[in-house]
């Protein structure tokens, strides 16, 4: 269990805010974790959650969205290794489609 403590500088005027949260599960799927924070993002911007639900959603919303983005880094990892490194940016071709030639990619294995 996780617990977030919010502290004020008067006490006296707003008091210690504690929320108490149960770890939550990895998505298996970056697919699945993309579904749930835009679910969460959603919610949020309908303003209809109390303060302790908004916040627990924001902290589920950050750990999403850090979970996707180790996904996507581990992802062009692996096309950098797969390249040999030559990871350039996309550029598309006059007609509109990606040419790989133009793009130092060999279609050759």
């Amino acid at each position: 269990m996780i617990v977030f403590c919010f502290f004020s500088i008067t006490p006296s005027v707003f008091p210690i805010l504690c929320i108490m949260t149960k770890p939550a599960s990895t998505p298996k799927t970056f697919e699945a974790a993309m579904s749930e924070l835009e679910t969460i993002v959603r919610q949020m911007e309908t303003g209809s959650l109390p303060l302790e639900q908004a916040l627990e959603q924001y902290q589920r919303g950050i750990n999403l969205l850090r979970h996707c983005q180790d996904k996507l880094d581990a992802a062009e990892q692996q096309i950098r290794i797969l390249e040999g490194d030559r990871l350039v940016p996309f550029q598309p071709n006059d007609s509109g489609t990606n040419d790989s030639e133009h793009q130092g990619y060999s279609t050759q294995g």
